[in-house]
């Protein structure tokens, strides 16, 4: 099922988008770009005579943060719809449940942060630093259960499922994946956002145009791998930024200081090099990394070049260079 299939009149839809937006000081939108994307989907489901509620996340809350939470977009969220938006201020609470029952058509309902509950991420909080692994384990076989419940709750509130949260979606989280289970296949479908990206990427790994450089970002190397040995048996250059490049750093014996690791992945770095087809290269950039309204930002200053695990070499970037580079390395 399509977006463009769907008659929502009459519908309530789940909408996950991805408004996880950088915030000033002051909780000013200082990049409504995410928000903007997610737009036309919201906009077809109301003219369709249908209403939308709205799911997403802001930030790494590890539970209820005035911070994280989505009040503060609320305001510019119906300067850009041009309708009222209703706000729940929790998830899972009595308010949500009651406000997405009364909803009406071409009414909107903004839910509060997702990730103030685990369930939403599907991982233990509040363990002990000198946790067991039986408490882990524990810990994780009771976050996982109580997940579904979480999952049947957020999934009860709709007639269908959207989802429009491309920033996420490589994450089987509960409003990202599990949800969906939720619903037959006649009833949840991409927004337009997400079935854009899809069809661009399609395009890109099977029209492929050499030379062929595929850029990625991101602070964990373990939640890529697929990604990263799918790309390396289709592109010449695999350029690594964001904080998943001092894994790799540190992986050939490089100082990183406190920088963000995956010491548990070091062999997996390495090993993902090696599995770099003859001639391709896994290139990784690295500069200062300075956080600034929820994001992670760096000055490229050095780029390594990695062949079948081995430093290639090392050299300086042009101003140029520098430029095309650093808006690429933007993660949070």
């Amino acid at each position: 099922m399509t977006i463009d299939q769907f008659n929502f009149a009459g519908k309530k839809a789940f909408v996950r988008v991805d408004f996880n937006v950088p915030l000033d000081e002051n909780f000013n939108i200082t990049d409504d770009t995410r928000m903007r994307a997610a737009l036309p989907t919201l906009k077809k489901i109301l003219a369709d005579g249908g209403s939308v509620i709205i799911g997403s996340h802001l930030g790494r809350p590890k539970g209820p943060a005035d911070k994280f939470s989505l009040k503060h977009i609320l305001k510019h969220l119906e300067e850009l719809l041009g309708v009222e938006v209703q706000f729940a201020n929790d998830c899972m609470g009595e308010e949500a449940a009651v406000k997405a029952a009364a909803l009406q058509p071409g009414e909107v309902l903004l839910l509060e942060n997702l990730r103030f509950y685990a369930e939403e991420e599907g991982k233990p909080r509040g363990l002990a630093e000198d946790a067991t692994d039986e408490e882990k384990a524990a810990a994780k076989k009771a976050v996982k259960e109580s997940q579904k419940e979480f999952t049947k709750k957020l999934a009860s509130y709709a007639d269908c499922y959207v989802n429009d949260a491309f920033g996420t979606a490589h994450r089987a989280h509960a409003s990202t994946a599990l949800i969906a289970k939720y619903f037959d296949k006649d009833n949840k479908m991409f927004g337009y956002l997400m079935e854009k990206e899809v069809k661009a990427v399609d395009k890109v790994l099977n029209d492929i145009q050499r030379p062929f450089t595929a850029i990625m970002g991101g602070s964990k190397v373990s939640s890529k791998i697929e990604i990263i040995e799918n790309l390396l048996n289709k592109v010449d250059n695999l350029i690594i930024t964001g904080g998943m490049t001092y894994t790799f750093t540190k992986a050939m014996g490089g100082k990183i200081g406190k920088s963000i690791c995956e010491d548990d992945k070091l062999d997996l770095a390495l090993d993902l090099m090696k599995k770099a087809k003859a001639g391709a290269k896994i290139v990784h950039c690295e500069g200062n990394y300075k956080k600034k309204n929820n994001r992670y930002e760096v000055n490229a200053s050095i780029i390594k070049e990695e062949s079948i695990g081995k430093i290639r070499n090392i050299k300086k970037l042009t101003k140029k260079q520098e430029e095309m580079i650093a808006p690429t390395t933007a993660q949070q």
